[in-house]
């Protein structure tokens, strides 16, 4: 940090120099179509859920096959250092995920879901740096402000264009980059770990809920639960009052307001959103006490805590693509989510199994401790470097 302080100080006397997104690069999302069409060629696509899952983009990440016409395939290529953002999504916390080409994937295209950010001069400013900034606090601020919509929010190549980021020189630019780049392959790495222990954990759960050749109920969720979707109620950001009871959403908390329509131990299952298809966080989670909750989310009340925790754990465990429509993003309505069968043994019997696998859960998840905190603690010093080196508004020297 003192040696980039003393670079800008050096470099940038009277601060550090402000562009808009739209002086740096152009902002394209003509993009193609998940289609196959007769005569026309057969290429790669990359995809909104790529972009969402991974901050570098190569060959091996697309996995999708379509076709377009050879004028699509040269309008929405691919090339080294293209930037590629997310702009629209049901929730404005999806929107602005940012990942970068680490190289030329020929025979590929983009997909109409996401935006290519192609760079004016790529020895000026460093791509990889522009990916953090949409990381950090300052753009996401800009996002959240500057997204339009009711129920599907988003930003337009203009708008995306308009957003301001500092431009430090490029030798600053690199610096910032080598730094967070460490930050981030040590998580990495301790993911990594983490998820062999969540492995084991799944091969367990997996086990105490294979329920085959043994007599057990099924039942759908409407039988063994009521569903309050009814009372939830959706507020624009703008017209929220701060205060201490927490508004969730499809993921959980996204803000917290002065009121609350819900008051008791409830089961929220996610009814928007990417997180539906990628699993990032678990789509089914329990909240108790006084709470808002918007349209994004399912609200389900158990009589008992055991029932409701296995369910939360059986949704989060099993494949839900057959009951989730992607027409444009992932959704689990209210009707398919009462497909859903849930198996339903005696009460004892689920008391026993919820009894083994929260002790587990709590050895996995639980951030107090172990690898889960060392994974928190790592996570929040990013957090903390990243805004430290990239908060240059209104830094003056000299």
């Amino acid at each position: 940090m003192s040696g980039i302080d003393e670079i800008i100080k050096r470099l940038c006397p009277n601060g550090v120099e402000f562009k808009t997104l739209g002086e740096l690069g152009v902002f394209e999302n003509i993009g193609v179509d998940k289609k196959i069409i007769d005569g026309q060629k057969k290429v790669m696509l990359l995809n909104f859920m790529d972009v969402m899952l991974n901050k570098h983009i190569n060959k091996k990440t697309l996995s999708m096959e379509v076709t377009a016409p050879d004028s699509k395939i040269e309008k929405c290529n691919i090339k080294k250092y293209d930037v590629f953002i997310t702009p629209t999504s049901e929730t404005r916390d999806e929107i602005g995920f940012a990942a970068v080409a680490d190289e030329d994937i020929p025979n590929s295209v983009y997909s109409y879901h996401i935006i290519r950010f192609r760079l004016y001069e790529k020895n000026n400013v460093i791509p990889y740096f522009i990916s953090y900034l949409f990381d950090s606090i300052f753009l996401r601020t800009q996002i959240f402000k500057a997204s339009k919509g009711l129920t599907r929010f988003g930003l337009s190549n203009k708008d995306f264009g308009k957003l301001t980021v500092p431009f430090p020189p490029f030798i600053i630019q690199q610096e910032i980059v080598n730094i967070l780049d460490k930050f981030t392959e040590l998580k990495a790495e301790l993911e990594s770990e983490l998820k062999a222990r969540q492995k084991q954990y799944d091969h367990y759960r997996d086990e105490l809920l294979n329920f085959e050749g043994n007599e057990v109920e099924w039942k759908t969720l409407n039988e063994i639960s009521v569903n309050l979707d009814s009372k939830r109620k959706p507020v624009k950001g703008s017209d929220r009052q701060a205060g201490k009871y927490p508004y969730y959403g499809a993921s959980g908390i996204v803000d917290y307001v002065n009121d609350f329509i819900f008051d008791g131990d409830f089961l929220l299952i996610s009814e928007d959103g990417a997180n539906l298809i990628t699993r990032n966080t678990p789509i089914a989670f329990s909240i108790s006490g006084k709470s808002w909750v918007n349209n994004h989310a399912h609200v389900i009340k158990f009589d008992n805590y055991v029932t409701r925790r296995l369910v939360e754990i059986y949704l989060n465990s099993i494949d839900l693509n057959k009951y989730i429509s992607t027409a444009a993003q992932p959704k689990l309505n209210q009707e398919n989510l009462n497909k859903i069968p849930i198996p339903l043994p005696s009460f004892p019997e689920q008391e026993r199994i919820i009894n083994i696998l929260d002790k587990f859960d709590s050895l996995v998840n639980d951030i107090s401790m172990g690898l889960p905190a060392e994974i928190e603690a790592r996570r929040k010093q990013y957090e903390y470097y990243r805004e430290k080196l990239l908060n240059f508004k209104n830094v003056k020297y000299g």
